[in-house]
């Protein structure tokens, strides 16, 4: 579908998927907004007009199936009648879950993931959602072996269950910056592919396509270089 300009160009549309994981942030806005404005910024630099938007609220796990994602639902059928895409910020604001993104490329309708770009084509989405599936596995199963090593040690110093806690949380914090790094590492990859040979380069691409750092900061060459030394 496409809206005519008072200079004569056309205009694409299209519906925004917005997505977030608790009720909790779904009452506070927290990660709506950030969503939105990231769409916003998409839309405005490709040349798409969003003519409608959907926000889904999870409650809790399990919700990979479209009977229990209403909203979704809903754009896929406003998609359909209107003949246009649906735009999700990020690839797993749709789902975390290959099997799921398989099934919604089959729903005739076209998907566009803001941070991947607008030529990422449905073979590219399945390519970047079995890559961070894969990272995630490998992630976990590094961060129980950290736990386990850290039990293995010997004896603890002080409190045995404060010592526990802050081994814990060292463990996730290096998790979450693993987890992190993995699901920028093929945005990266792509901008690479598309001429961008230097860190500058590539922190400056990252900035245009509306991403920010796990700290909600701008790219910087460090940056990008603190993410390419972790994954390789």
């Amino acid at each position: 579908m496409y809206n005519v300009l008072t200079d004569g160009a056309t205009m694409r549309t299209l519906i925004s998927y917005i997505r977030v994981s608790t009720a909790k942030q779904g009452a506070s806005g927290l990660g709506i907004e950030a969503q939105r404005e990231a769409l916003a910024r998409f839309a405005a630099a490709e040349g798409f007009e969003i003519v409608g938007e959907y926000v889904e609220i999870e409650t809790g796990k399990g919700s990979d199936a479209l009977d229990r994602r209403p909203q979704l639902s809903a754009a896929l059928n406003k998609a359909r009648s209107l003949r246009c895409p649906i735009v999700a910020a990020r690839l797993d604001r749709l789902s975390r879950d290959v099997a799921f993104i398989s099934g919604l490329m089959a729903q005739r309708v076209a998907f566009i993931v803001a941070e991947l770009g607008a030529d990422a084509d449905p073979f590219m989405l399945h390519l970047f959602a079995a890559v961070a599936e894969k990272e995630r596995a490998m992630i976990s199963q590094r961060t129980k072996a950290a736990l386990g090593a850290a039990k293995a040690r010997g004896q603890k110093l002080g409190n045995p269950k404060l010592a526990e806690a802050r081994e814990t949380a060292v463990a996730s914090r290096v998790a979450s910056a693993d987890r992190s790094a993995a699901n920028v590492l093929p945005i990266i990859g792509q901008i690479q592919k598309s001429g961008a040979t230097t860190l500058r380069a590539i922190a400056t691409a990252l900035n245009a396509r509306g991403i920010t750092t796990p700290r909600g900061r701008q790219w910087q060459a460090t940056s990008v270089k603190n993410v390419l030394e972790r994954v390789t």
